[in-house]
């Protein structure tokens, strides 16, 4: 099993210049030949920030997961608890199609790719 463990950003944009969110997480992702599972925690966890995240779920939960390299994927946030802890899915019923590759880095220093789309 591959793993990526890492701080990120989850941004959710109102359109190409707004972005509502933006906070600090804490992901791991680990792939296996099911796909990709991933879990986190807001960095920064405050019941108003959770209320503002809830809100923006309850509108739309695809936010982007911005790495630190810049590089982002669309993603589907499932909060778990009122600590702040979620879940991240691939989005459905985007129109359109959007590619995405992940780079993971084993304990062992080993790179894999896991590639995809979503439709």
């Amino acid at each position: 099993m591959d793993r990526f463990e890492g701080s990120c950003h989850l941004d959710w944009w109102a359109n190409s210049s707004l972005n509502f969110c933006g906070d600090a997480v804490h992901v791991v992702i680990t792939s296996d030949d099911g796909g990709w599972h991933a879990e986190g925690r807001f960095l920064a966890f405050s019941e108003t920030a959770l209320e503002g995240v809830t809100f923006l779920c309850d509108l739309d939960p695809v936010f982007d997961l911005r790495f630190e390299d810049g590089g982002t994927i669309p993603v589907t946030v499932h909060l778990i608890d009122e600590r702040g802890r979620f879940a991240l899915t691939a989005p459905t019923g985007l129109s359109g199609t959007i590619d995405y590759q992940l780079d993971l880095t084993t304990g062992s220093g080993r790179r894999s790719e896991v590639r995809g789309a979503v439709e």
